[in-house]
């Protein structure tokens, strides 16, 4: 455990942050690189532990990949070539990895025992390990195969017209994954739209692929092409950057290529919404993923409603935004995001009682949250509920509260964002 002590400051937050590669995209990378034969660079790759995960589950299928830096080689012999591994995949925290993996390795034809860390053994797997077994999967875990670990035996999965019963691009990716490697074609109906990464993935590796709206078909059996990818950065990292921006009076930080894919870019409606004062330019687009420099200035904030089908395009989100609402004009109410009740931590719950610790007025609700706004934050210990999004929202607390906020352990910020406190000194130089 490492305690992380923030000092609120005196004066404006100004810089400019290069913040790193997108997790989601990351883990997709590595993933669609491993199954296609052929050599693959990724640039610009998340060193997370979360990501470093997937990897370690390729490699331990006899995929060959060496990292250098943020650029990653991968050398596979494609679908075919992956073999059964010897020993255990550990996915760590990693609920994409875990995810992901438990769809491709459901038709591979080996048998695979898969397991996580006290964490990620609590997080719910049958949404997706029923709709595999009604492909033909053989998967078997605690809790009838609910929670990890979980044995699986490859079998030969027959494609399925599947309506997804949750708002979940995991659960998405998961079957889309499976279909690939599935008897007939697959096709799969949302309920909103999701972040849509492994679907330009899947068409940048060359995959016979239709999006009708919110109807995806995959035909199977197909061979992937290697292509390079270039990872932008992770508009979920610089959302505490764009907070901080926000809240902080006279600051004034430039976010360089940010990833501002429509199906993930919510949080930049909500700041419009609220009257923050974000701007967008220098946008280019690869490998169907736009990303651009966002520049945030301080502005004075007003509570807004937060529902319906944004909430998937804002879900990792909604902690600093719960922070954010805190110090806006009037209240702010997010519904209709459940979901958090099963991510890393009960995030609903985590983020209501350490802004409350910190002095804001939260109702909570079962899918969200109610916020009173234009509130004084001081200072106070929390906790961090191990979970990386709640470590850095309160350190973005820190910088407006009266007193020091003081953080029982910091070090889950190694999941998704490594460097996040030298980047945050960085501004305040």
């Amino acid at each position: 455990m490492k305690e992380g002590i923030i000092q609120s400051i005196c004066k404006p937050l100004s810089g400019t942050i290069a913040v790193p590669g997108d997790k989601s995209i990351s883990h997709r990378a590595i993933i669609f690189a491993a199954l296609a034969e052929g050599k693959t660079t990724i640039t610009n790759f998340l060193e997370s532990e979360d990501c470093l995960r997937t990897i370690a589950a390729f490699q331990a299928m006899g995929v060959h990949i060496q990292r250098s830096g943020t650029t990653v080689f991968v050398e596979s012999g494609g679908l075919e070539a992956l073999q059964e591994p010897e020993t255990p995949i550990y996915f760590g925290n990693s609920g994409t990895t875990a995810r992901l993996m438990i769809g491709l390795l459901a038709g591979l034809p080996f048998f695979t025992v898969v397991h996580g860390d006290s964490s990620l053994s609590k997080r719910p797997m049958n949404r997706v390990v029923e709709p595999l077994r009604q492909m033909g999967a053989n998967i078997d875990g605690r809790d009838k195969g609910n929670l990890l670990p979980l044995a699986i035996r490859g079998s030969k999965l027959k494609a399925i017209d599947y309506q997804l019963p949750v708002k979940s691009a995991q659960v998405k990716s998961a079957l889309l994954l499976a279909g690939l490697i599935s008897e007939g074609e697959m096709k799969i109906t949302e309920k909103a739209l999701t972040r849509d990464h492994t679907e330009n993935m899947l068409q940048a590796f060359g995959a016979d692929i239709l999006i009708n709206q919110k109807q995806i078909t995959i035909k199977a059996k197909q061979a992937l092409q290697p292509v390079d990818v270039h990872v932008p950065g992770d508009i979920s990292s610089a959302a505490f950057f764009l907070a901080a921006g926000a809240v902080v009076p006279h600051s004034s930080i430039v976010l360089e290529q940010v990833g501002i894919n429509f199906s993930r870019s919510g949080i930049l409606e909500v700041l419009e919404a609220m009257g923050a004062n974000v701007i967008i330019d220098q946008v280019s687009e690869k490998a169907g993923e736009q990303f651009g420099r966002l520049t945030i200035n301080h502005a004075a904030l007003q509570g807004t409603i937060i529902e319906g089908d944004i909430i998937p395009r804002l879900i990792d989100e909604i902690p600093v935004i719960a922070l954010l609402a805190t110090q806006a004009k009037g209240e702010t109410i997010i519904r209709d995001a459940a979901e958090l009740r099963v991510k890393e931590t009960d995030r609903i719950a985590a983020v209501a009682d350490v802004l409350t610790t910190l002095g804001a007025h939260i109702t909570t609700l079962e899918d969200g949250m109610i916020i009173q706004g234009s509130t004084t934050l001081h200072g106070g210990k929390v906790s961090s509920y191990h979970d990386h999004r709640i470590v850095m929202m309160a350190a973005v607390a820190g910088l407006i509260a009266t007193e020091e906020v003081i953080i029982d352990d910091i070090s889950s910020t190694a999941i998704s964002y490594p460097n996040f406190f030298q980047d945050l000194a960085s501004i305040q130089s």
